[in-house]
């Protein structure tokens, strides 16, 4: 969603802010702004459209300062305009602010500023905060602050300077991502520890209703109520080059060529095959509680949902455990029956998604054990679960998930064999578990082979504008996947099936121009799928499958095939999503279309 930057040390703040918006891009933006502060002076300049905007208006306007903040804007309440962009400032022009996040009750806070005198120039709810803290400061920064919060409802990341109280940044959190980076005397805050990686590695995560008073003399915390906090310092795992492209055109082909890696690291140190079990020390602790787990809820969003689809199939067929999958934002507005006997497991790459988060602390308020699956260390999800796995894959900065997704694949396969060995699972299948795990990156090597021929696929059916996803079993959730890809990157109309539901509707929409992807190897539902399609090809549907090595049958199909390695059944979405993110990847590209930064998406959904 939107991204946060600000800076305060020795350096010029300009250059550092500026570079932190930049790596903030991948978020997803409309426009940009940034405020310097210098002595009692603060410069504000803001602009709409690409990053490249606001740095012209910065060429012809010297920022001069050794703090500041700048933001990138995702467009909520008010269009896109240079009045609606990030920072917002009071009517004295003593107050600069920039906020992530969504404040519910502002209509009402506006209506009441407005009768006091407050003049607003946005249509944004953003400008209601630094107008309430106009109206409650008295020279002290953090005090009007705190006063404005406890009147707001909703969620914020917030970043605020002052001209009369300068030098200082007050930060503040509640439902949305922000950190400060401690470098020396030098401090930066970002909402994402991609914007900062080049600074430094440590890094403070505020929680919720935490308040910072970032100063030269370094940062003091406090809650709503004043009261003095204690903070950990964490350790950044990520490195600069990971956050950059490497000689790549894009963030998403990078990785999705990373994912032989990316899988590697989800496994490392976690499966033990000799004796065909896995060491998850994220659920050792809680080892006791999970035995006694008779159902087993999975919440997650977008993509991270299609993978807990694929965990459905795995923990009820290998672990023997009930399981359901929720989407986040239904499952938070609905009476879910929960017990002491039900674990909830949330999935998040960022571990900040607003609805996923919202929902955790819904299933804790009833005292339900909850994990987690999440790659961003430090972040929301990770803290506030009772346990939980990272995918320790890197950052991912592409806005369509590609390596996350495969981990989160993994680490599901993993999570099955910690149950079902405790379970039902045998020793022997237990272990052949684990070896295959092991091929799965030179599989996947194996498969990034062939990026020139799904590339020249791509290119021949480019002309279509719908397209068909079908597939059974655990294929299904990957024609679902393999659908939203396509939707996100190439901008085309895509649907994704169950291929036995297929004739029950969407076949009345098949005909030449409408192709269909079909995923079907050689599996428990081989047939079944092989039948689906022959009836698309009867209505003159192009098809591209994926299938086999050395299925001939298919080729009575379609000319158009897409071969991979074989592996055990429930171990094929892991590869097999690989051939549709490169489709989908190859599409975008061959339309002209940015993949990094598709339209109106964002990266963390931090918003409802």
């Amino acid at each position: 969603m939107c991204g946060i930057i600000g800076y305060l040390g020795k350096q010029e703040a300009e250059p550092i802010i500026l570079e932190g918006l930049k790596r903030l891009e991948y978020r997803g933006y409309d426009s940009s702004g940034l405020s310097v502060g210098d002595k009692n002076k603060i410069t504000m300049l803001k602009s709409v459209g690409p990053i490249e905007n606001l740095e012209k208006l910065i060429a012809t306007n010297a920022l001069v300062g050794n703090w500041g903040i700048g933001h990138t804007r995702w467009a909520t309440h008010g269009a896109v305009t240079q009045e609606n962009a990030h920072p917002h400032t009071d009517c004295q022009k003593n107050i600069f602010l920039v906020h992530n996040g969504i404040i519910e009750n502002y209509q009402q806070l506006k209506e009441q500023l407005i009768k006091e005198g407050h003049r607003f120039v946005s249509e944004t709810d953003t400008e209601v905060i630094v107008h309430l803290i106009e109206k409650f400061f008295q020279g002290n920064l953090e005090k009007a602050v705190i006063q404005a919060l406890k009147l707001i409802k909703g969620t914020y990341a917030l970043v605020v300077i002052s001209r009369d109280d300068p030098e200082k940044i007050v930060v503040a959190k509640k439902s949305s991502p922000v950190l400060i980076g401690l470098n020396g005397n030098e401090y930066i805050i970002a909402s994402d520890p991609s914007a900062i990686v080049s600074y430094t590695k440590k890094i403070i995560y505020l929680d919720d209703d935490d308040v910072a008073v970032v100063t030269k003399n370094g940062i003091q915390f406090t809650n709503l109520n004043y009261e003095i906090l204690t903070k950990k310092t964490q350790t950044l795992e990520w490195n600069l080059n990971e956050a950059q492209k490497g000689g790549y055109p894009h963030f998403m082909l990078k990785e999705i060529m990373e994912q032989p890696q990316s899988i590697k690291n989800s496994l490392a140190g976690r499966v033990i095959e000799k004796d065909g079990i896995v060491k998850l020390g994220g659920l050792e602790n809680i080892k006791a509680r999970l035995q006694e787990i008779k159902r087993l809820i999975i919440v997650a969003c977008g993509s991270s949902y299609f993978a807990g689809l694929v965990g459905e199939y795995l923990l009820e067929e290998y672990a023997g455990i009930p399981t359901k999958v929720e989407y986040a934002s239904e499952f938070r507005y609905r009476q879910p029956v929960l017990d002491k006997e039900t674990a909830v497991l949330f999935i998040s790459q960022s571990g900040e998604t607003a609805d996923t988060l919202a929902a955790l602390r819904e299933v804790k308020r009833r005292g339900v054990l909850t994990l987690g699956i999440v790659n961003v260390v430090g972040s929301s999800i990770s803290r506030e679960t009772d346990a939980g796995i990272y995918n320790h894959i890197g950052p991912e900065i592409g806005v369509a998930t590609t390596k996350a997704f495969t981990s989160q694949l993994v680490i599901l396969v993993l999570i099955t064999l910690f149950f079902g060995r405790e379970r039902q699972m045998s020793f022997s299948l237990g272990q052949a578990f684990c070896q295959e795990l092991y091929s799965l990156p030179a599989l996947a090597e194996k498969i990034l082979a062939q990026r020139e021929n799904i590339e020249n696929l791509a290119q021949k059916y480019k002309k279509y504008h719908n397209f068909l996803y079908l597939g059974r079993k655990y294929n299904y959730p990957l024609a679902l996947e393999g659908a939203l890809k396509l939707k996100e990157i190439a901008y085309l109309h895509a649907e994704g099936y169950s291929a036995g539901e297929m004739k029950h509707g969407p076949i009345a929409l098949i005909d030449k121009n409408f192709p269909t992807v079909g995923i079907v190897f050689q599996d428990s539902v081989y047939k079944k799928t092989i039948s689906n399609l022959e009836e698309i090809k009867t209505r003159q549907g192009p098809i591209l499958a994926l299938a086999t090595e050395g299925d001939e049958e298919i080729k009575k199909i379609t000319h158009d095939v897409i071969y991979l390695p074989k592996i055990k059944e429930p171990l094929m979405p892991i590869l097999a999503i690989i051939p549709l993110q490169l489709l989908a990847y190859y599409l975008g590209v061959s339309l002209g279309y940015d993949v990094d930064k598709p339209r109106n998406l964002a990266k963390s959904v931090t918003v409802e």
